[in-house]
């Protein structure tokens, strides 16, 4: 079987380059060869939001409005490293993930005994153009995050992700709303055979109570000045702009540091890259809906891991050409597509609320639409979720004989009227974790062991505050440097339309 290693096939991937490189406009859907692809769609991206299931859940536990704007601020900062790498380490690099096709869908859970239990619902919402939503919630502290995003993806030199969209994070013991940002990011390092991101631009966490954290984004510089991965945040109420009331700094994949910016004194130390994560929990691919991510793509993972890139282009193509047949279905008979756990709506308060504090952290595409979740869905919908339809547009039987059970398997099981009984739209999944079902790592080793429970370190407490008054590269001597890349990029595209 082949090496499926970026930097051992580094021929193909320079001639991949000269292909897109003469395209002008969106990439995020065109097809990439195996090699470059992750064991993993884009709709399983969401879980990194709450990787560090104790983060999230710290959100809702601050005594005062000021204490859970940081709160917010350190989730949203130890959520970065994890969700950019898709879960690899970083020494392997950065891959792409196989394009999530329309309806695809991802679920989960973690459990903690302090914690209880916080559940996921992703699903591929639009794949002209590509948008994941998704929904976190856990009842038992009352925390619930919800969003959408869109890519764009062009290629000059480097490839570059836009992303259109945004979150909302509630708490509901105080009826307080978040706005969160999605960062673009630029993929860089690529000939080098191990790509790694870089965040770009600056955005805010804004909060309903007032409080705003501008997170400005350095990394490394064409030049060599920067900081690779760097970032530095500055908390302020916007009843006085003016004074920062927390600083952090340091670097988001990395070492970071709190201090309060009125007494100048550290109160906290994150280590991002060594911050224990919970086990997202998910059903055995043998239970799954064929809807599920991994079962679906199930044929092209196992190719991957096994290094058959034939078998895996094959695999892949079963699907996609299911797709398009399904999409040319439509188009005949009249119909469209339908998601299942999310909505269109042509406006949001929370948005429309609180994005005018700093409208420039936020790109919306309207015609692609603002993707709420439908909590009826979550409450009613039953397995299997498509009737007999399968992703490849096969049917598993005739005459209606598929069984229907709710998402628990059980099926008669009843359902309470919150949330957490209201599961039924998400499976009840086995002990099986998210590194245990992705079985071997795509550089052929085994899936790293994941700790059951957060080390006490990973909840740090802090003095209590009182709200304000009345208001390069790294280089492992292999590989060229990016300004080596974008030379060679350069001349050898320069006289390509573009």
């Amino acid at each position: 079987m082949g090496d499926t290693s970026i930097a051992a096939n580094r021929s193909a991937l320079k001639d991949f380059l000269g292909s897109i490189a003469t395209i002008s406009g969106d990439l995020s859907n065109i097809t990439a060869p195996p090699f470059l692809l992750a064991e993993n769609s884009t709709v399983e991206i969401p879980q990194f939001w709450c990787d560090h299931a104790h983060l999230f859940v710290r959100q809702a536990w601050g005594d005062t409005a000021e204490q859970r704007a940081l709160n917010v601020l350190e989730s949203f900062m130890g959520a970065l490293r994890n969700q950019q790498y898709a879960g690899r380490k970083e020494s392997e690099g950065v891959k792409k993930p196989l394009n999530a096709f329309l309806g695809e869908l991802f679920l989960g859970k973690w459990e903690d005994e302090e914690l209880g239990e916080t559940r996921l619902v992703s699903e591929q919402v639009s794949h002209h153009p590509p948008i994941t939503a998704c929904y976190i919630w856990n009842d038992k502290h009352g925390v619930r995050a919800e969003g959408f995003t869109e890519q764009e993806i062009t290629f000059s030199g480097n490839v570059s992700i836009k992303q259109k969209g945004y979150a909302t994070l509630h708490i509901d013991k105080y009826d307080e709303d978040y706005l969160m940002p999605v960062p673009n990011v630029k993929v860089k390092g690529i000939l080098g055979g191990k790509p790694y991101p870089e965040l770009q631009g600056g955005y805010s966490l804004i909060s309903s109570t007032g409080y705003v954290s501008k997170i400005t984004f350095e990394g490394k510089s064409f030049f060599g000045g920067g900081q690779k991965n760097g970032f530095d945040a500055k908390m302020y109420h916007i009843d006085n702009p003016k004074e920062t009331l927390y600083h952090a700094k340091g670097v988001w994949n990395g070492e970071s540091t709190f201090e309060d910016a009125r007494t100048g004194k550290e109160i906290e130390r994150l280590d991002f890259a060594t911050l224990r994560s919970l086990p997202l929990q998910i059903s055995p691919t043998t239970e799954q809906d064929p809807w599920e991510s991994r079962r679906a793509w199930g044929g092209v993972i196992t190719a991957l891991r096994k290094g058959d890139m034939k078998t895996a282009a094959a695999e892949k193509s079963i699907v996609e050409q299911g797709q398009r047949q399904m999409r040319a279905d439509e188009a005949k008979n009249g119909t469209t597509w339908k998601s299942l756990f999310f909505k269109p709506v042509s406006q949001d308060p929370v948005f429309e609320s609180l994005s005018k504090h700093d409208p420039s952290s936020f790109t919306v595409d309207r015609q692609g639409g603002i993707w709420k979740v439908d909590k009826d869905a979550i409450q009613t919908a039953q397995r299997p979720y498509h009737g007999e339809l399968t992703p490849t547009n096969q049917r598993t039987g005739a005459g209606g004989a598929s069984t229907r059970s709710d998402a628990s398997g059980d099926h008669h099981q009843r359902r309470s009227q919150s949330e957490a009984d209201a599961a039924a739209a998400v499976p009840t999944p086995s002990a099986t974790t998210s590194s245990q079902q992705h079985g071997s790592s795509a550089s052929g080793g085994e899936a790293p062991t994941r700790t059951q429970h957060p080390d006490k370190q990973d909840l740090p407490l802090r003095p209590k505050t009182e709200p304000p008054n009345a208001r390069e590269p790294e280089r492992d001597g292999k590989g060229p440097t990016d300004a080596e890349v974008e030379e060679f990029l350069r001349d050898k595209f320069s006289a390509s339309a573009r």
